[in-house]
């Protein structure tokens, strides 16, 4: 799969095609596990999940930005989706990646954005969680962060097991709400756990940690029903209560197994993207694990033997046929 897993990055990054998709509105399955492209389309999700019983954190698509106004005008964006889901009265939580407000242009004007958000959230009484990314923006996102917790109550992050230091860093943060990931970039072994094992057995290690000693609600963001089960299994012998926790998944994945943690009474939060900016993240999600190509067939198909192969020769033909399509609009 590692042929194929760096096939789909590769496509991810083509800016080519990122700019294309942009104009042709959600292809080739990507409305499975996209939310929509605008607001409107997007809160109809939001509804239908929470009548579904699962909250929501929201993820306005788009990141590494390197102009002000482009990161602006995503600012905008997320401001403006705070203020509909307001209106509305939903059970939704923000998701803000700083490079996407301007992280990679200037720390300052970062941090100034990301107050205005927080300020439109608390006055929507939102919480706003500060997704984390590759390990080179991971320093100056928990400076911000810092900064931020010294005004802010409505306001966490993210810590990813697949660090070495992440069990340092979720005792540092085990007081605010915190979601735990493994991890999806990669990352070196200088830095990081490399094998699944290591990275499954630091993912726990750091789930414990965060129920434990902390008083900060924790996030299990995971499609991982082993850690899952193994997760409840200790949460019933420690006695800690349910709403002391959620799990997450992201949207369109695992959707009987996120129906079935609600009906046996856990917090259910679905993490949904949104916007004109899916084609990357389309492609990053069929790269990042075997499991994830399954999960995507089977969205497409009823006949869940089909190889892995079927997928990639797909979303490639998707591809091809986006270009062409560029190709005609131009």
């Amino acid at each position: 799969m590692g042929v194929v897993r760096d096939l789909f990055i590769g496509l991810s990054e083509n800016e080519i095609l990122n700019d294309a998709s942009k104009k042709m509105g959600l292809r080739f399955g990507a409305q499975k596990v996209v939310g929509g492209t605008g607001v409107d389309d997007t809160l109809v999700r939001f509804a239908d999940l929470n009548n579904q019983g699962m909250s929501i954190t929201f993820d306005n698509l788009g990141e590494f930005i390197s102009d002000r106004k482009e990161a602006e005008k995503e600012k905008n964006n997320i401001i403006k989706m705070i203020k509909a889901v307001n209106e509305k009265d939903l059970t939704v939580h923000a998701s803000v990646k700083l490079s996407q407000i301007g992280l990679n242009i200037d720390e300052t004007f970062c941090y100034e954005n990301i107050k205005e958000i927080l300020d439109a959230a608390k006055e929507a009484n939102m919480f706003v969680n500060l997704d984390m990314e590759n390990y080179l923006s991971k320093g100056p996102s928990l400076t911000i962060l810092d900064k931020l917790l010294e005004e802010y109550d409505n306001v966490g992050t993210v810590i990813q097991a697949y660090f070495y230091d992440a069990k340092k860093d979720v005792r540092k943060y085990k007081d605010i709400r915190t979601r735990l990931v493994k991890g999806a970039y990669k990352e070196p072994a200088t830095i990081a756990y490399q094998s699944k094992a290591d990275i499954d057995q630091s993912y726990f290690e750091i789930i414990k940690t965060h129920l434990v000693e902390g008083n900060g609600f924790t996030s299990i963001a995971t499609h991982d029903h082993n850690i899952i089960e193994k997760t409840i299994r200790f949460i019933e012998t420690m006695g800690i209560s349910k709403d002391e926790f959620e799990f997450q998944m992201l949207y369109g994945f695992r959707k009987d197994y996120q129906q079935d943690l609600v009906a046996r009474g856990y917090n259910m939060c679905v993490y949904v993207p949104y916007g004109t900016d899916w084609y990357a993240y389309f492609m990053r999600r069929l790269a990042e694990r075997p499991q994830n190509l399954n999960l995507v067939v089977k969205s497409f198909t009823s006949n869940d033997k089909v190889k892995y192969g079927a997928i990639a020769a797909a979303a490639v033909a998707g591809v091809a046929l986006l270009a062409k399509a560029f190709k005609t609009k131009k």
